[in-house]
């Protein structure tokens, strides 16, 4: 990936010097990334790896349900607390995920420890399995569930190929 978009400024550069202006302009810069886009996007199967703009348009995806999520969960803790009577029953529940390496895992914990409402308490030693606290065990859990699928998703289309 970071092979591709280095191509590609360097045929923006290119663009720029064939161009022959006499100062440098950012829009000619930029319709040479633009070229350079649309070249790379025709070739991509050559490098032998996935287009570099796919990964890109994989990680704003990732933060957008992230953000999503925080928003759903973070509205669920808040009609959880502001009732006049807290009704919740905790509990701890696991999950066996399909994620691999450390990367992936990582990322996972981490996205589900910063929801609200629910904590990765530990990941198993093989790193396939997360025991997860959640603050309301009848009501959050089939959301964490839901969350973790949707997550583990688009973790997989950032980190692999």
């Amino acid at each position: 990936m970071p092979t591709q978009f280095l191509l590609n400024i360097f045929i923006a550069v290119l663009w720029m010097l064939l161009k022959d202006e006499n100062e440098a302009h950012f829009t000619t810069f930029f319709t040479g990334f633009l070229i350079g886009i649309l070249i790379l996007y025709l070739m991509h199967r050559f490098f032998g790896m996935q287009f570099y703009l796919k990964r890109i348009f994989a990680v704003g995806k990732l933060v957008s349900i992230f953000v999503w999520e925080l928003i759903l969960s973070s509205l669920l803790v808040l009609r959880q607390i502001c009732s006049p009577k807290l009704n919740i029953t905790p509990g701890i529940f696991t999950y066996k995920t399909a994620l691999q390496g450390e990367g992936e895992i990582t990322t996972l914990a981490l996205l589900l420890t910063l929801t609200p409402g629910s904590v990765v308490m530990e990941v198993s030693p093989n790193g396939r399995k997360f025991y997860i606290h959640a603050m309301d065990i009848e009501k959050s859990k089939g959301s964490v569930l839901r969350s973790i699928e949707n997550f583990e998703k688009v973790i997989m289309e950032v980190t692999r190929k």
